[in-house]
């Protein structure tokens, strides 16, 4: 098989990790290239945005993950990359000017740390051979030792280990090769040590699997606060399971059973609830679940909050402060910026005047005053 083709079956491989770039909007999803490549847009530190090369060294893998196309039993199409292979398809694209970086993860090659060796050999060839400085993506294997993520990290611009589920209790339904205390819980304290510590311009990432194994949202979101303010880590991410026809899952969410679109609702909840985290300055007691644990499939987490309190609105939008406002269902941090300023030169007395669209713009009335 050529390159071209192992690259197409790879990358095609990988589209389920999104913990390299991804968001919940239409600018921010991954996307098919006319080659067959997955391509993501990544935020630029200049605040633009480009696109980056996603794939699989080997989607050869010897782990038993239930929620994953690659498990040892599965019958994916199996094919490698060398360290060569990928450096000169990386370069040709980058040099033509179609990608800024690269994302490169593999499944697991015999032991974590072989596979590590040929991930970081990659890299090694890409920074000293061809003299690359831009931005790559290295994926850490569950399991790898402290020596082989010290050397990810000090060839990286960010590295990720996908949490996958939150806890140990949650993780064993679903691998019985992996251990999640040694192989991954230990392993993104290692990364978080070495971030604060040897390497802090690296960037961390993770994600979570949401509905493979019978996680709530509350336990999800309770690790998110965990991993933001205890680790430091800069984004977590969520990935909907989306295999419902598979019978080796060693349970079954009977609520679930005909309706992908739960799953997916649910990644969309969560996303929603960690901006709200990142950028509105929402607390862990701030997010409302339902009995079993779970957001809204109905409401978004925001607007869900300002229902459950009242006594809170309305806000008035010359005088309350920007947490406040953020409150407000409706707007967002633009759009508070854009009040802060307009209400230093005058009076806000209408909300037409922002350029909001008309539907946020009709929730929004019903929380403010003037």
């Amino acid at each position: 098989m050529d390159t071209i083709n192992k690259l197409k079956i790879l990358s095609e491989s990988s589209q389920y990790d999104l913990a390299c770039a991804c968001g919940s909007n239409d600018q921010d999803r991954r996307r098919k290239s006319a080659e067959g490549k997955w391509i993501y847009p990544v935020s630029l530190p200049n605040g633009g945005k480009s696109i980056m090369l996603k794939t699989l060294m080997s989607n050869a893998c010897v782990s038993d993950c239930s929620y994953c196309p690659l498990k040892n039993t599965g019958n994916a199409r199996r094919c490698s990359l060398s360290p060569e292979e990928i450096c000169n398809t990386f370069l040709s694209y980058y040099k033509s000017g179609k990608i800024f970086g690269l994302f490169l993860s593999s499944g697991i090659i015999g032991t974590p740390d072989n596979t590590m060796d040929k991930l970081i050999t990659s890299v090694s060839l890409l920074r000293k051979k061809y003299a690359f400085r831009g931005y790559v993506h290295l994926k850490v294997i569950p399991g790898a030792s402290d020596a082989a993520i010290e050397k990810a990290m000090s060839l990286s611009s960010a590295v990720s280990l996908n949490i996958e589920t939150p806890g140990s209790k949650y993780f064993s339904k679903l691998s019985k090769y992996k251990n999640f205390d040694k192989d991954i819980s230990r392993s993104l304290k290692y990364m978080a040590f070495l971030s604060e510590n040897k390497y802090p311009k690296v960037k961390l990432t993770t994600q979570f699997v949401v509905g493979a194994s019978d996680e709530p949202d509350s336990d999800i979101l309770k690790c998110s606060f965990s991993l933001y303010n205890r680790l430091n880590y800069q984004r977590v991410y969520f990935s909907a399971y989306q295999d419902l026809t598979d019978q080796n899952l060693p349970f079954h969410l009977e609520e679930e059973k005909n309706e992908k679109s739960t799953r997916l609702t649910r990644e969309h909840r969560l996303y929603q609830s960690d901006f709200l985290i990142r950028k509105y300055g929402f607390k862990e007691d701030d997010f409302l679940f339902d009995g079993k644990g779970n957001l809204s499939i109905t409401e978004d987490p925001k607007e869900v909050w300002a229902k459950r309190h009242p006594e809170f609105y309305p806000v008035n939008i010359n005088s309350a402060p920007k947490e406040a406002l953020l409150r407000v269902p409706g707007i967002g941090p633009m759009t508070v910026s854009k009040i802060v300023s307009l209400r230093k030169i005058h009076k806000l007395s209408d909300i037409s005047s922002l350029g909001i669209k008309e539907k946020p713009e009709r929730k929004i009335r019903s929380y403010i005053s003037y």
